[in-house]
């Protein structure tokens, strides 16, 4: 079976545990349902990185999902080794056995999946939701800023009777309420991360 590193969850066990019930739901709905990876919330990314590094060298099966932080380059498309190599703050290498394919980034970050299903968002923000104060994804939810991505997402519910957008308090709620198809029709990336997971599943 694999295991996959993810990204999330910050320090505090009990939002570990939110950060992992929402991805195993997502990867359910994703078509995994009766044949699941094991999932690990990290907290930070340099602890999933360090955790699935380790897995590697111990000869484990392992995938290590992040956010991008940033704008991906062409070059770079589809094999993340060289942005995080790349990228200030990170400057990971792939341990020795790993592959493109055991590496996937959220592009920027796993808020910009929620872009691709406004109506799952409406949903669960309700009355007073805003939905003209979102970033403008005409170019695609991959190419909205991170920064972006915040600013919008707080702007849009800020009137809301949940409040304001909360990565700790709403993030994990509406990641098991967005459509995962959506999600993979709108970002590549995405896609690339069934695509792999269902190899490494024999699906």
């Amino acid at each position: 079976m694999v295991t996959i590193y993810i990204e999330g969850g910050g320090d505090a066990p009990q939002l570990k545990a939110r950060c992992r019930k929402a991805f195993n739901k997502f990867i359910q709905n994703m078509g995994f349902k009766g044949s699941m990876p094991k999932l690990v919330a990290c907290g930070s990314r340099r602890n999933a990185y360090e955790q699935f590094c380790t897995a590697v060298k111990q000869g484990k099966k392992a995938m290590l999902l992040v956010d991008s932080e940033a704008p991906v380059r062409r070059e770079h498309e589809f094999d993340p080794w060289p942005h995080l190599q790349q990228r200030e703050g990170d400057g990971w290498t792939a341990p020795p056995s790993a592959t493109a394919a055991d590496c996937h980034l959220m592009v920027e970050c796993m808020e910009n999946w929620f872009l691709a299903d406004i109506p799952a968002l409406k949903g669960y923000y309700g009355s007073g939701f805003k939905e003209n104060k979102l970033p403008s994804t005409s170019k695609g939810i991959e190419k909205v800023a991170k920064s972006s991505v915040y600013t919008g997402l707080k702007e849009a519910t800020k009137i809301t009777r949940k409040g304001s957008y909360s990565k700790g308090d709403h993030s994990f709620s509406i990641l098991e309420q967005i459509d995962p198809n959506k999600v993979t029709e709108a970002s590549k990336w995405a896609k690339q991360f069934k695509d792999c997971l269902a190899l490494e599943m024999h699906l």
